[in-house]
């Protein structure tokens, strides 16, 4: 039965044309399984399932290295000062190349990993910068502010953003590892407001000096972003932690007291411009003092300072810094007479993927893509772009973004943030540059298979909460203690403890794998390697089609763990049909080839869903059963059978031929690490 895009009135319905990127990581450092498990392998996911559902004409996936800013300057310094003599294109490169191979290694489908200081994307992206803030210049939104800079008296330098650490002074905020204007959570200050700034190339308290820069008039956008916001909250494709944080930044420009400065408060707050006093409620120990706007409320802040009133500032629309002082950045064009600057790399990084698929088009194959204008797949009214980000990182993608994107008046869409929580590590949240180390992913694939762990990140639903990831390879804590010996077991060591990374990878070893051995099997003994030639039962076929409909529906609200759920479900019900009937069929070849028919159409339908999460051991199966890629996963004949997919190719079910298999054939393995004793 053919695909009918009018059949089912309530079915979603998807772009002609579609962009998905993924977070960029910095270039200073290589993959942790947080990158890719959090972030690529949902957005492949999507990208696989985009292809085979619009067709791979249609689509373009692109992420890449963000290779500028500070925290590359400042890993590169430490790696020279352990001896490196390479230059700092070298190291991103490094960093770069072992990202790409990361990615390639888990099956991400990216059409372009690139590199923002890296061929071919390089030029591409300068000429972009350049033309961007020329724009929001000529457009009035971009003003010269001077601001307070970090200077490192003992040192002699001024320190870009990760040459400072402190307190973040964000009201409610904990973070203990807050950089010049932000922290480790995403959470956007001014360099005054640190907290105990420590200069990590001494260890001294640094001064703060004068400099200009460029900064983006984000306050100006309020009402816009809120009609974004209220366009998301209607969205059923837009989680609703992305409104919830993006009002939060909505909030007008408040201060927040201890109660023990009132009377120091009480006596300059006739000083203040305009206010509104809101008392403690509650439990609350501070009172807050509401403003008009920031430069009002940053006109109080310098009062308060000066006499001695302590405070903390809560979130609201700054103004969005564009420029910055360092020499690795992307030159920014002269403005006024303000040379030399460069481009800070949060904004840079905002507009890379634009220019990461005007490189892709530049580069392709004449046919590849649909179009080769890069305004048909970012303004175009049928098209749509799908940002898949960590939480956070929904102020840049959120905020910043749809701001800079109407300031600009370029007929750029609002993109969809498909914002996931935080996998932790062993019920802890780890960081690279934290205390607790994640795994490298690169480590992880001695010990599972790229299939199994994409799987199992799949089904975590992070969309939902942040989830452990708790591989039993690395865990390292005791299980028990020997009772004749008295020494400790540990858990990665311990033959009785289940592997909880493993759980989602059993689907496919033992449930999908008997499913297409069965069917496989069965027709060389019954068919002669060919498709059953008997029509299967029309039940069969309609349940192939609900579970289809419903994976569709869970895939186009980005709901991994649901679509698996319904894969596995549909695969364990065929396995129970086909065990059942192949049984019954004892002596009767008609019963038994039914059975087989029936099998088949199950078949193919796992391995079309199951494609974007387990992609090679379903393209496996699509070889073998003699079917070529493009028609076996294209969903225009999502619910054909077998059976109809070779009638498309003019051969009847006798004379499409599959190819035989061995004895005792996997299309998913295991690791073979798995094999082993206490595995």
């Amino acid at each position: 039965m053919a695909f009918d895009s009018t059949e089912n009135a309530e079915r979603p319905t998807f772009p002609k044309r579609a962009v998905i990127t993924g977070g960029m990581p910095y270039g200073n450092k290589n993959l942790h399984f947080g990158h890719v498990g959090g972030v690529f392998v949902p957005a492949d996911f999507f990208a696989r399932f985009l292809r085979d559902r619009i067709g791979p004409e249609n689509v373009i996936f692109v992420s890449g290295t963000d290779c500028y800013g500070s925290p590359i300057m400042e890993g590169y310094r430490k790696r020279v000062e352990e001896g490196y003599t390479g230059t700092i294109v070298d190291y991103v490169t490094a960093n770069h190349d072992s990202q790409k191979q990361a990615l390639e290694d888990y099956e991400v489908s990216l059409d372009l990993f690139a590199g923002s200081a890296l061929e071919p994307a390089r030029d591409y992206h300068a000429a972009l910068t350049t033309d961007i803030i020329k724009r929001l210049y000529e457009r009035g939104y971009l003003h010269k502010m001077s601001t307070r800079q970090f200077y490192d008296t003992q040192a002699g330098q001024f320190l870009n953003g990760r040459q400072v650490q402190g307190r973040c002074p964000v009201r409610g905020c904990k973070s203990e590892k807050a950089y010049a204007d932000e922290c480790d959570l995403g959470h956007q200050f001014d360099p005054e407001e640190l907290i105990a700034p420590v200069s990590q190339l001494t260890g001294t308290t640094p001064e703060l000096r004068p400099v200009d820069n460029w900064y983006f008039d984000l306050p100006a956008f309020k009402a816009d972003i809120e009609q974004v916001v209220e366009a998301w909250e209607k969205d059923p494709q837009v989680r609703a932690i992305v409104p919830k944080t993006v009002r939060e930044s909505l909030a007008q420009p408040v201060i927040y007291i201890q109660e023990k400065f009132r009377e120091a408060f009480s006596s300059c707050e006739h000083e203040l411009p305009e206010h509104v006093v809101q008392e403690p409620t509650g439990n609350q120990q501070s009172f807050s003092v509401e403003f008009n706007n920031w430069r009002e409320r940053d006109q109080a802040r310098g009062i308060l300072e000066a006499h001695n009133v302590r405070f903390r500032t809560g979130k609201t629309l700054l103004p969005f810094r564009i420029t910055g002082n360092i020499d690795w950045g992307v030159p920014a064009p002269e403005l006024e007479g303000l040379s030399n600057l460069t481009v800070w790399c949060w904004p840079e990084s905002l507009w890379a993927p634009i220019s990461f698929v005007q490189t892709v088009l530049a580069e392709a194959p004449e046919g590849r893509y649909s179009s080769r204008d890069w305004h048909d797949w970012w303004c175009a009214d049928d098209a749509a772009v799908y940002q898949f980000i960590g939480q956070d990182n929904i102020y840049f993608y959120c905020v910043a973004q749809p701001a800079m994107w109407e300031a600009l008046n370029w007929n750029l869409f609002q993109d969809t943030p498909i914002a996931n929580y935080h996998i932790l590590f062993m019920n802890k949240k780890a960081s690279s540059s934290g205390k607790i180390k994640p795994p490298m992913a690169s480590e992880l694939l001695e010990h599972y298979t790229a299939e199994q762990l994409r799987c199992h990140w799949l089904s975590l639903g992070l969309d939902q909460k942040a989830v452990s990831f708790a591989p039993k390879a690395f865990d390292t804590s005791v299980s028990h203690k020997d009772k004749k010996t008295g020494e400790e077991i540990l858990v990665c060591n311990d033959p009785r403890v289940a592997d909880p990374a493993l759980k989602e990878s059993a689907f496919l070893t033992n449930i999908f794998n008997r499913l297409a051995r069965s069917c496989f099997y069965g027709a060389a003994n019954a068919c002669g390697c060919h498709l059953p030639e008997i029509a299967p039962h029309e039940d069969a076929v309609e349940t192939a089609r609900k579970a289809t409909l419903d994976f569709e529906r869970a895939a186009y609200t980005f709901d991994a763990h649901g679509a698996l759920t319904i894969v596995e479900s549909f695969c364990r019900t065929a396995n129970k049909r086909w065990d059942d009937a192949s049984k019954a069929s004892k002596g009767d070849n008609a019963a038994y080839e039914q059975a087989l028919a029936d099998a088949f159409v199950a078949l193919r339908t796992t391995a079309l869903l199951m494609h974007p999460a387990a992609p090679s051991g379903c393209e496996k199966i699509c070889t073998y059963l003699g079917f070529e890629p493009d028609l076996f996963f294209s969903w225009s004949h999502a619910f054909d059978t077998p059976v109809e997919l070779a009638q498309l190719l003019g051969q009847s079910p006798a004379e499409h031929q599959i190819t035989q298999l061995p004895p005792r054939f996997d299309f998913f393995k295991g690791h073979p690490s798995q094999n082993r004793k206490g595995k």
